[in-house]
């Protein structure tokens, strides 16, 4: 069994559905309203759970309900959370989503996820050394991404930086992480240019592009290549990424190849998509393999 550490994000996704998204100055009737965990730390721990990994969690939620529901969840999930702390005197960080046009749009507030610093990571440095693959994300200070960064290259362990949201990162950092996951805009923000076949042509697999439905672009070291989705019917598309991101890691720490992993990551983020809320339609690991 494979042991990943995901450090990052937890919060509550409060979620609005409507027939479309309202323009400047307009309120619309919307369909339905739902509260579900999610944070994209929280949720790649739970689909890499799902998928059959031993889980640490390193985060923090607010000493309010949404909190004592995160955590619930995570155990719910069997997420360990050794490494999950509620942060007194402040709530819990909150993603508010829009469904509307077959697609999704987010704000996120960080609340408690502002204080997972460095100096709160290092609270899990055993579990950081003693793990096949670390997750990072970008819903955490800057700071403590470097920090990771530095300490999963001191340790010898792989790191996985999903770049999202998009902001600019260091050279250090990026040649230190050991695999990057962006989509073509957090590609954009990250290396400066839109032209990413250059991007990943200079990081030879190490950075690979996320193209949703059409699947994810790679180079090998001698050319490019895509690895093609799972056509599926969407119902909600939060999470999708997050899917992706826990079942890439999960399959390249039990040692698969690249094109495997991404073809059981591709698969296992297309069912993903089939139910409602960023976790409600992570599969398990006998759901992925039967699938494909």
């Amino acid at each position: 069994m494979a042991k990943i550490t995901v450090i990052g994000s937890s919060s509550m996704d409060l979620v609005v559905t409507a027939s479309k998204r309202p323009d400047k100055g307009e309120t619309i009737i919307g369909e339905s309203f739902k509260t579900v965990p999610g944070g994209k730390g929280a949720n790649q721990a739970v689909a890499a759970a799902r998928l059959g990994a031993e889980v640490y969690m390193v985060g923090c939620v607010g000493d309010d309900s949404f909190g004592k529901a995160i955590l619930d969840n995570f155990k719910k999930n069997h997420v360990f959370t050794d490494y999950v702390e509620p942060v007194t005197d402040t709530k819990s960080g909150t993603a508010h989503i829009t469904l509307a046009d077959g697609d999704n749009s987010i704000i996120f507030v960080k609340g408690a996820n502002d204080f997972v610093t460095p100096q709160f990571v290092e609270k899990a440095l055993d579990s950081i050394r003693t793990s096949d693959m670390v997750l990072i994300q970008q819903e955490i200070p800057e700071e403590t991404v470097e920090y990771v960064s530095e300490k999963c290259h001191e340790f010898g362990v792989p790191l996985l930086l999903n770049p999202a949201p998009a902001r600019p990162l260091s050279k250090d950092v990026i040649e230190k992480a050991a695999y990057i996951t962006p989509n073509e805009l957090e590609a954009s923000v990250l290396f400066g240019t839109k032209d990413i076949h250059a991007a990943i042509g200079k990081y030879p697999n190490k950075v690979f592009i996320t193209e949703g439905k059409n699947g994810v672009r790679f180079h090998n070291g001698q050319q490019e290549v895509v690895i093609p989705s799972f056509p599926v019917e969407a119902v909600d598309t939060t999470g999708a990424g997050d899917t992706f991101n826990a079942a890439f890691a999960v399959a390249l720490a039990e040692g698969k190849g690249f094109e495997e992993s991404i073809r059981f990551a591709n698969r296992a983020a297309s069912l993903s998509v089939t139910k409602f809320g960023a976790q409600g339609g992570m599969p398990t690991r006998e759901e992925v393999e039967e699938s494909l």
